[in-house]
């Protein structure tokens, strides 16, 4: 434990270095199997125990690795005209998200993603094919945005790609696309605005690397998981990530 703690900072212990490892694990195997939820959780997990000022620079950047696995793993069911109309929404978002000096009324907009995302996943949404892509563009925007003050606004992009009619295969493909260019996005707007990176860069590779073992893990569950499956985790997932919004945003 003397040993890695020689590699942490100095306000993060080495118990706490190991719950994050595994949850790094944990996590990326989740988002693999189900596409969604482990940016979320990892979040959470990482918020208990780490000082709150790195909290979402160094979730960025350990995103950026998972998502990134994730997408190397999947890159074959990727729709790359989603990603493009995502790219270009998200640049926008980290522009604007990282101008801004004061934090945006965090009830609000916790409350109003959770309510989206309930009537996404259980309302009456139409299958809107190839128009809906030109969607991911708000999505990019809106997520990047949000993500510069929580940390994880998954939710938004994967409720969008629910609409466009694509196997769990692309889905989970495409969240991981679109996702990863929303932290790297996020990640350069942190960078720009001085966040020291340097102390947490043994900490990050080694949740990196975790989370890629997670991705190769859930990446195989992915596989044997049959359709009907699928979708109900994906429900399951989106239904509780929303309820934990609207919780925060009350509480």
């Amino acid at each position: 434990m003397d040993l890695l703690a020689s590699f942490l900072p100095t306000d993060l212990s080495s118990l706490s270095a190991v719950v994050l490892l595994a949850s790094s694990f944990m996590t990326s195997a989740i988002t693999a199997a189900v596409g969604l939820g482990g940016g979320v959780t990892l979040l959470a997990i990482m918020a208990m125990v780490m000082p709150t000022a790195a909290l979402v620079p160094v979730h960025g950047v350990v995103q950026i690795g998972s998502n990134g696995g994730r997408a190397l793993v999947q890159i074959r069911h990727v729709d790359w005209m989603i990603a493009a109309w995502f790219a270009a929404g998200a640049v926008a978002g980290a522009f604007l998200g990282g101008a801004l000096a004061i934090q945006l009324p965090a009830p609000w907009l916790k409350a109003g993603i959770g309510f989206f995302v309930l009537w996404t996943v259980w309302g009456k949404v139409p299958t809107l094919q190839n128009a809906a892509r030109k969607a991911m563009g708000v999505a990019g925007f809106v997520s990047t945005f949000l993500s510069m003050f929580f940390g994880a606004a998954g939710p938004i992009g994967g409720a969008v790609l629910a609409t466009l009619g694509l196997s769990r295969h692309q889905f989970v493909a495409n969240q991981a696309v679109t996702a990863l260019m929303m932290h790297i996005f996020k990640v350069f707007a942190f960078g720009v605005l001085g966040f020291a990176f340097a102390p947490w860069i043994p900490l990050i590779v080694g949740m990196v690397a975790t989370g890629f073992l997670g991705t190769l893990a859930g990446s195989r569950l992915l596989g044997k998981m049959n359709e009907a499956t699928f979708k109900k985790g994906f429900r399951i997932v989106m239904t509780l990530l929303a309820l934990n919004l609207i919780w925060r945003a009350f509480i």
